[in-house]
Formats: structure tokens, sequence, C-alpha cells
């Protein structure tokens, strides 16, 4: 086959991609949007569909394989197992200017280690998912820096990180009593590249009962890995809710809630891939500090101007995960920017009740105001970047920690916060200055008392509350910002305490 000679010789061999866009996957979108969706055919030998985490993992690509491995090309390609619950056939095609060529599965591409498969009894399975490697950390080793794995998750890594939260092609029906749907990326096409070049560009084709899609990632690996994303969608019926730009992490327990029961005996002060959600819209800066709730828990921010939105982790203190092996410290925070107008909306955060650290139980996206409807075309455009030190965040002092603790008297139910702001706008006050704080406490709970004073160990200001909550079964929404009479000083604290909660 053409393919498996161009991927085996020089480099020069294959010119680089032939005219393949969007269009053309956008064509097969819309033409198989026109049908009534076929649910894909699932069935894996017993002891793929069988295999434990353990087992699965064992599994995994040879390295001499990789497609453009010894050539002059910055990037590689490996391939993903199907198993356990990765039971989606997916093609891989690569485009050059010979054509389009189909990645064929060869078993013996991979090495089993200790999973307890014979590779002679594996078949023509397919795939289950893509990586792309390259030598992001300035040496000559390649490492993945983007992975395709299960539905239309994918994650991507820059200088540095250590993989952490996911992204999303799309989000259906997230926390809707319905339930979730999940679309899957079924087919991936990635352009040969030229020697010269940094960026990657992959398409891939998006099929789901209620709709399909055509997408193309630009991927730039770097300090600050940028994905550019751009999807073309297609609705065979109606959506209650669409999640557009979707990421998902994980929140176990942070320093603005008690640990829970599971984690009392934890040597680890905190233990999340993400400590808050940031968003930008219009002129104003706004943080979310997460939480573990103790049932499923919504929030949202409405936006005509949305700017800019993330899961973050900005606590880079190892001292505060204590943990060798996880390194939350290292960790990507994901900003998503989108090009051109989204119109109105809202960001929503979705917060799931988790026992321990390996389910994802944060969800961020964007909510278009009207609901697509059957028939309906869509399009958007956005940037998503992977970023750890160089991250975005506002001209403005920020968050820099949230605690929460309580009163000491016994018959004092009241909740204490304190939350830490820091950045050049006080940094730069005048000594004899004093910033104002503005807070706002909703329904179902009642200031009772607010100081504000000078960090002097960070050059900061530390505003303290004191809150009485008047029904635990409710929510409460609290809100501060610092301000210099009429100009402002900080982002806005948003703080969401869920119902019910004990943490």
């Amino acid at each position: 086959m053409l393919l498996r000679l161009c991927l085996c010789v020089a480099v020069l061999s294959c010119p680089p991609a032939m005219a393949f866009g969007l269009d053309d996957v956008d064509r097969l979108a819309r033409e198989r949007a026109a049908s009534p969706y076929r649910a894909p055919d699932n069935r894996l030998p017993a002891v793929l569909a069988n295999l434990t985490h353990e087992a699965y993992a064992q599994i995994r690509y040879r390295d001499e394989q990789s497609v453009w491995h010894r050539t002059k090309l910055p990037f590689e390609l490996q391939f993903l197992h199907p198993g356990m619950g990765y039971d989606r056939r997916i093609r891989i095609n690569i485009v050059s200017a010979d054509g389009v060529h189909e990645v064929p599965f060869r078993a013996g591409d991979f090495d089993y280690g200790g999973s307890g498969v014979n590779p002679d009894e594996v078949g023509d399975i397919g795939f289950a998912g893509l990586r792309v490697h390259y030598p992001v950390d300035g040496d000559d080793r390649h490492r993945q820096v983007l992975a395709f794995h299960g539905a239309s998750f994918f994650r991507a890594l820059g200088r540095g990180q250590r993989q952490g939260l996911s992204a999303r092609g799309l989000a259906v029906d997230t926390g809707e009593l319905s339930g979730e749907e999940f679309p899957q990326f079924t087919e991936f096409w990635i352009e040969w590249p030229r020697p010269q070049d940094h960026v990657l560009t992959i398409y891939a084709l998006l099929d789901s009962p209620r709709m399909t899609g055509a997408y193309r990632f630009r991927l730039a690996p770097g300090e600050t890995t940028e994905t550019l994303v751009g999807a073309r969608l297609h609705f065979r019926a109606d959506v209650a809710k669409l999640g557009i730009a979707p990421l998902t992490s994980m929140h176990f327990y942070g320093e603005n809630q008690p640990r829970p029961p599971q984690a009392q005996g934890d040597h680890r002060p905190e233990v999340h891939d993400s400590d808050g959600l940031s968003i930008h819209a219009g002129d104003e800066w706004i943080w979310r500090p997460l939480t573990n709730p103790r049932r499923l828990f919504i929030t949202a921010f409405g936006a005509s101007a949305l700017r800019g939105f993330g899961l973050m982790q900005r606590d880079r203190a190892f001292a505060h995960y204590e943990d060798l092996d996880a390194r939350f410290d290292l960790r990507p925070s994901a900003w998503i920017e989108p090009r051109g107008d989204w119109g109105r909306g809202r960001v929503e955060l979705v917060a799931i009740p988790t026992p321990d650290e390996t389910n994802d139980n944060i969800v961020a996206f964007w909510v278009p105001e009207r609901a697509p409807r059957t028939g309906d075309a869509l399009s958007f455009e956005y940037a998503l970047k992977w970023q750890m030190q160089a991250q975005t965040q506002p001209p403005l002092a920020r968050v820099v920690q949230t605690r929460r603790g309580h009163g000491t008297a016994a018959d004092d139910s009241s909740l204490h916060f304190h939350i830490d702001f820091e950045g050049p706008p006080l940094q730069t006050l005048a000594a004899d200055t004093k910033p104002v704080a503005g807070v706002w406490v909703g329904d179902g709970g009642e200031l009772l008392e607010r100081s504000l004073r000078r960090n002097d160990v960070t050059g900061g200001w530390r505003l303290s509350l004191r809150v009485r909550r008047d029904d635990d079964a409710r929510p409460l929404e609290m809100r501060a910002i610092l301000r210099d009479g009429e100009r402002t000083l900080s982002e806005t604290w948003a703080y969401a305490l869920p119902p019910s909660s004990g943490r």
C-alpha cells in the first residue's frame, strides 16, 4: 500500500498534503445528517472488552512504528488500541499529495505486554484513538502533545506539563434529567506536514443521534500549546442544551472546603486538576472557585460579549499538593478564546459529586441563547490554550486563594471566608490608600461582618467575611470585588455554596 511505503521511506518521497479541507468533511457531515442515525457496532472480542484498566494500559503502540518516525518531520503519530470501554472503531486517514489513504490496523504495531491478549487472535478491529508526539520540551525527545481517545474527548499538553483536564468536541444535554448524549469522532484525516511545519492540521467527522459535525484542529505545540478549533454542525433533531467548547476536569477537594469523609486520612492538602472557573465577558473578569458538592450542582453566568473562559489551575505550589506521582502543580489550565461573535448565551458550570479523584466531575461550556432545532446548521471557531505559568489572567488583581472556616463559639454556626487578592493594581497603590470591598450576599444568607487588611507577606489584600446561612437546602451565592473610588482593582470573586453542603 502506498501509505505504508510512505511511512517507511524518507520524508521527501511524500510531498505535502493535497487540496483537502474542512469543506470536504462538512460535505460528509451534511450527507450523514440527511439520513437516520446508525449506531456503531461496538462488539469487541471478550478478551478486549473485559480488560481491566491496568491490563489495558499494558497495550502500547511501538515507538519505532510511529508514523513519520526517523524522518525530518517534527511530528509523529501513534494510534490507540480498542479495549475496555473504548469499543468504537474509528477510521484514521493520512492526507498527502498522493491522495487520502486509510491507516491499516496491524496488531504487530502494538506491544501487548502483560495484558493477556494474544495478538494473533486480535484480527482487524481498527483503532480507538490517536496521539500526536512532538519535541515540545526543547530537546530531541518526542512526547505526547495531543490525544483523541473516546467519544469526542481530546487533551493537549504544553512544555513541562502533566496530563490533566480534557476538552470535548461537543456537550449535549449535560446535567439534564433526560440524560447526556455523547457525540463520537468517527473518522480523522491528518495532513502530511512539511519539515519546516510546526503546526499540524487534523480534521474529524463527528456523529451522534441528533447531529453530525465537521471539525478542524490546528495544533501548535509550545510552552502554551494551542489548538485552533473550527466546527460546522448539522442537526437531525432538536437539542435541549448544546454545550460549545466543553472542558472536563476533576476537583476532589481544595483549600476552600472541608475535606470529604473519604479523604480524612489523606496526607495531601489538595487534590484537583483545576481550582476555578475564570470568565472574561465584556469588561468584567469573574473567578468562581470550584467545589465538590453533595449532589449535582449547576450554575451559570449570562453574557452577550464573551471574550473567554477556562478551567484553571492557578495554584502552582507543590507544597499545596504534596503528590510526587500525580504532580497536580504541573497540570495545565485550559482557556477558551472565541473567534468571532458568539452572540448571547451563558457559561455553564456543572459540578458532580465524586467520592475520589478517579472521576472527572467538573464540566464547563458555552450554551447559546437559542437551542438548535431540527435542520439547523451552526458554525463556530475558538482557540483553546493549554497553559501553565504563562496562563491567561486578568490585568486586575486576582484571587489567589479562598479559605473557609467557621465560628469558634459553640453557638456560632456562621461561615467564615478569607479571600486573598494579589496583583499589580494592589502593589502600586499609595501606602495610605485602602481599597474598598464591595460585597454582595444573595438570598438565603446574611453578611454579618467584613474586614479588609493588607497582607504584608504577599503585598496583596485579604478580605474576610462572616456569613450566616439561613437555609442549608438552598445554594448561597456571594460576590466580592475591590475598588479604589470608581476604579476597579480586582476581578469579581463569585462563590457558590452548594445546597445541603457540609463541604
